[in-house]
């Protein structure tokens, strides 16, 4: 092993939390005597645990309990707030640009970005959401991959029904309590469960709201949904979504979303105040600003040793990687973007790292999937576990038991499992807290001054 390993992880994902931390434990001696430096640069101090973002979003789990924070878990580690905005793995050099930058090029002053040389690179800055050149898009839709998105959207779905239940205009109010989500994979399908449960639920609250008065859309390209779940599972969670009244519509496109109308592929025209777009993820941008080898796909090439083709000492996993799938009956296949194997190839990767430090052989990457469950909302929802299909209660219960037992440290294991239970025992909590989105408009409005906001019917982080 060399004097000094510095080791740069860019990303503080699944992928990147779960390296770093195995790696604080692996080379706990060689950090210790300083023989090695972990340094993590991620854009957020927390890791997002993302399946429990729709029942965030529900009010089902509180949203400090769906973050683990990266300073307490990696706390052998050096973490720096800021993004890679380039790479020279030729040179070993990353330019970062740090938060201290950003203030800089706010105040008229050039931040720039700073050299962080490197000996070991790990590429995890996970992925974004793939749009399209869809009118209105931009303007008026909102994600679901943050948490930020997914609070910002309970808000504005419990805003909408505030709005409908003031308003005499039957066009406002229909617009208001129209909700259109594209894309029906996990993201598009569970959080459209848990929000549409979450929404009739709260109706009873309202004396001049019903559950019908409520139009759910999903809108789906393909002729299927959930397809990680199989076909049967897929075609019975269609049924259950539409025996909620929810429309489902498959091999449908959204065409535009300009003006606040939701047009789509068929013909059909929603006036609606609520586009979700969950259509799809794409490597992050970052992969493309490096001198690494990239698929079609624009994710990096790598071995079965988690390793990138071509670039050694250059690692990546997870949604950055296109890793070839060694369980795999036809050859050529690669292992799918999730977290099932994000989180295995995140401790495959970090023993390669401590390996080839040590001069030791590398250990190929090998997991046979297990199978995919999803929620529907409480109480419902589709499982397909080691060729088992499940549906229901049952499912459901599995679904959180899964998630539970995965979700990082024991802390968030505990909270999270207390606030179910309290769930169980109280009633759903329906307060929007859309002003934590403008926490000085009121301020400002008492010093005189005009509130920095986005006009009332585009609320800054809704759609």
């Amino acid at each position: 092993m060399k004097e000094r390993a510095r080791i740069l992880v860019v990303g503080g994902g699944y992928v990147g939390m779960y390296t770093a931390l195995r790696l604080q434990r692996k080379l706990k001696r060689e950090l210790a005597r300083g023989a090695a430096e972990i340094t993590v640069v991620t854009p957020d101090p927390y890791m997002t645990y993302q399946p429990f973002l729709p029942e965030a979003a529900a009010g089902a789990i509180s949203p400090r309990h769906v973050v683990v924070p990266l300073r307490r878990v990696l706390d052998r580690c050096h973490i720096v707030i800021g993004e890679a905005s380039a790479i020279d793995h030729a040179a070993r050099v990353a330019t970062v640009t740090t938060l201290a930058d950003r203030e800089k090029d706010s105040g008229g002053k050039s931040g720039g970005g700073r050299a962080v040389a490197y000996d070991e690179l790990v590429l995890a800055p996970g992925s974004v959401s793939r749009t399209l050149p869809i009118p209105g898009l931009a303007d008026h839709a909102i994600g679901f991959k943050t948490l930020e998105e997914a609070i910002g959207l309970r808000n504005h779905v419990l805003e909408q029904m505030d709005i409908a239940s003031s308003t005499r205009d039957p066009a406002i109010r229909d617009a208001a309590l129209t909700f259109v989500f594209v894309g029906g994979g996990y993201a598009g399908v569970e959080a459209l469960g848990e929000l549409e449960d979450m929404a009739r639920y709260t109706t009873r609250y309202y004396h001049n709201l019903r559950p019908e008065d409520m139009k759910w859309i999903l809108v789906e390209a393909s002729d299927r949904i959930l397809p990680e779940v199989g076909e049967e599972m897929g075609r019975y969670t269609v049924s259950e979504l539409r025996r909620r009244n929810i429309d489902v519509r498959l091999e449908t496109r959204l065409e535009s979303c300009a003006d606040r109308v939701a047009v789509l592929s068929d013909g059909a025209r929603f006036p609606t105040r609520t586009v979700v777009w969950t259509a799809g993820v794409k490597p992050h941008p970052v992969l493309a600003a490096t001198d690494l080898a990239r698929d079609a796909r624009g994710r990096l090439r790598c071995t079965a040793e988690l390793a990138v083709e071509g670039a050694p000492h250059a690692w990546a996993a997870g949604d950055a990687a296109a890793v070839p799938d060694a369980t795999a009956e036809d050859p050529g296949r690669e292992c799918a973007p999730n977290a099932q194997h994000a989180l295995r190839q995140a401790k495959v990767l970090a023993d390669n790292i401590a390996h080839s430090l040590r001069g030791e052989p590398l250990q190929a990457y090998a997991h046979s999937y297990a199978g995919s469950v999803a929620s529907l909302g409480l109480h419902k929802g589709v499982a397909h576990v080691y060729g088992r299909k499940i549906k229901g209660y049952p499912a459901w219960f599995m679904h959180r038991t899964y998630h539970l037992s995965r979700v990082p440290t024991f802390n968030r294991k505990a909270r999270v499992a207390a606030e179910w239970t309290l769930a169980g025992l109280f009633k759903r909590e329906i307060v929007s807290l859309g002003s934590l989105e403008h926490p000085r408009a009121e301020f400002e409005l008492a010093a005189g001054g005009k509130p920095s906001q986005d006009p009332p019917d585009n609320p800054k982080g809704s759609s």
